[in-house]
């Protein structure tokens, strides 16, 4: 029996979940626009053990949603999942935070699902998945224009969930093009993606393990006057 710990801080939700053999028991969630991680996320982590009835040293691995996204949230993460492999000595397990994301929707209404998380200005990291969630193509950070998604667009009906939907609604017309920008990731979908890596043996290097980025880290600075 595998008791897997799922933290999703790579957006604005601060999620954590306790999980059974794939199916989660136990779950706590905040979105918010101010970023509550440094503040919630392990008062979430005690929350969630204790309403599982488990202690720490119950846990057979920890899983952390990579990536991309926040630098400060996936950092919190990242360290938070880190201590917890080292203090605990169980593996640790990550999960693309674009995967986790396109697996709130499993429809056959859709030919492709594009999880799109946003960046800054007209940017956003996307990923493109067939109906059946297999990669089409791979994580990319990209600027939005007219053009944006046209290859998928012209060949079937495509669904855009995510932070980053309503920016692409603004760009892109198409009668193929669907919304879906409630969407954030949760650690609800990390359960049954992390079991699935726990069977297979599929873990971190914890000592070396770094979030997915995907961009380098810009410090913004005011101009001088």
């Amino acid at each position: 029996m595998a008791l897997i710990l799922n933290l999703e801080t790579a957006t604005t939700n601060c999620s954590v979940s306790v999980a059974k053999e794939g199916k989660t028991i136990a779950i706590k969630e905040h979105d918010t626009p101010n970023y509550s991680h440094s503040e919630q996320l392990h008062v979430f982590i005690q929350e969630v053990l204790k309403e599982a009835s488990i202690s720490l040293s119950n846990l057979d691995a920890i899983a952390i949603s990579k990536g991309p996204g926040s630098y400060t949230g996936l950092r919190i993460g990242v360290s938070a999942a880190k201590g917890l492999c080292f203090s605990l000595d169980v593996p640790l397990i990550s999960v693309e935070t674009l995967e986790s994301l396109a697996y709130q929707e499993k429809s056959q209404a859709f030919d492709f699902l594009i999880p799109v998380l946003d960046a800054r200005r007209m940017e956003v990291y996307s990923k493109v998945f067939d109906n059946l969630l297999n990669e089409i193509r791979e994580t990319k950070a990209e600027i939005i224009d007219a053009n944006s998604f046209s290859s998928f667009l012209n060949q079937g009906k495509v669904l855009l969930l995510g932070s980053g939907a309503s920016k692409c609604q603004e760009v892109l017309k198409n009668e193929n093009l669907s919304i879906a920008d409630e969407h954030v990731p949760s650690a609800e979908q990390l359960s049954q993606l992390s079991f699935e890596k726990y069977q297979n043996r599929d873990f971190e290097d914890v000592a070396y393990f770094e979030p997915y980025y995907l961009k380098d880290f810009i410090l913004q600075t005011k101009a001088k006057k």
